[in-house]
């Protein structure tokens, strides 16, 4: 049978069909006046979507800084998540796509990049498949006790001569038909493994970009995040809050308390017994449930 992308790519898997990229385009309206999307590419395979995307940035050949472009692949070989963690998944089972925008915003705003991603992914999951889906601080996506997906963002500087604000590339990987046995580690999920109502990944794919579109639009016009808006949003979806946590630093120090709530700059406020801490993503390497022994299981 034949792909939908062409003659030239030929496929066999009946229960993972690949992307229409067509049909993607039409549902976008991408390239059409008054649409944000201004291209959507997907490739058969790549090492990372998010590492095209900031090349293409750095050589100039990123398109128009006024709307968002993006690269899906059926396959990414090489892809990576926060602090450097690879992560990998058959071909055609999951979504591994990446979102290049240009943020016209004060640069602390930026924080909230990931986690509006974050609640993106979630709200699209939990409105195409009728499953409850929560967030754990910064950006990865669960069900249950399970990561579902997870975001990466990247800040890329423009090359000389280009735009003079820097880009931003949203990195999502979501484990959609992947198996359990194919899943990397026992804290990992997917769509498939939770009897999700669809595993249509073009449905799955439309509806997380929709979704983005309509909260980074508000995002970036509002220039509040606290108290309304996406700062609710993702509190509303934060499983990681009310809970006792440790959380590891990058020099190895674990810092214990209760995840009290995320503040207007996107940080976990930890109450410990010194006092509180305002934790950023980029300041911790974990975020676990308390637990005394060095052994404790991965939240």
């Amino acid at each position: 049978m034949q792909s939908p992308n062409g003659p030239a790519d030929q496929w066999s898997d009946l229960d993972r069909p690949p992307l229409d990229v067509r049909g993607l385009r039409r549902a976008l309206r991408v390239g059409e006046p008054g649409s944000w999307w201004c291209a959507l590419s997907v490739v058969e395979s790549t090492d990372s979507t998010n590492a095209d995307l900031a090349a293409a940035v750095r050589s100039g050949r990123a398109g128009p800084a006024s709307g968002a472009s993006v690269l899906a692949a059926e396959h990414q070989r090489s892809g990576r998540g926060r602090l450097g963690r690879h992560w990998e998944a058959p071909a055609r089972s999951a979504l591994t796509v990446s979102v290049l925008v240009h943020p016209d915003v004060e640069t602390p705003r930026w924080a909230w990049l990931p986690l509006l991603t974050g609640v993106a992914v979630a709200e699209a999951v939990r409105a195409a498949t009728g499953l409850g889906t929560s967030l754990k601080w910064p950006n990865d996506v669960l069900v249950g006790e399970r990561k579902l997906a997870g975001v990466l963002l990247e800040r890329v500087e423009q090359p000389v001569g280009g735009p003079s604000r820097p880009a931003a590339v949203l990195g999502i990987g979501l484990n959609v038909s992947t198996m359990a046995t194919e899943l990397p580690v026992p804290t990992a999920t997917s769509l498939a493994v939770e009897r999700a109502s669809t595993l249509d990944r073009q449905t799955l794919l439309v509806a997380v970009l929709r979704t983005l579109e309509t909260l980074y639009a508000a995002w970036a016009h509002d220039g509040v995040d606290a108290g309304t808006g996406l700062h609710t949003a993702y509190v509303r979806r934060c499983g990681t809050l009310g809970r006792q946590v440790q959380v590891t630093m990058p020099d190895g120090t674990v810092v214990a308390g209760t995840a009290e709530t995320v503040d207007a700059g996107g940080r976990l406020v930890l109450a410990t017994p010194t006092g509180r801490r305002m934790l950023g993503a980029g300041d911790v390497v974990h975020v676990r449930p308390y637990d005394r022994s060095p052994a404790g299981e991965a939240f």
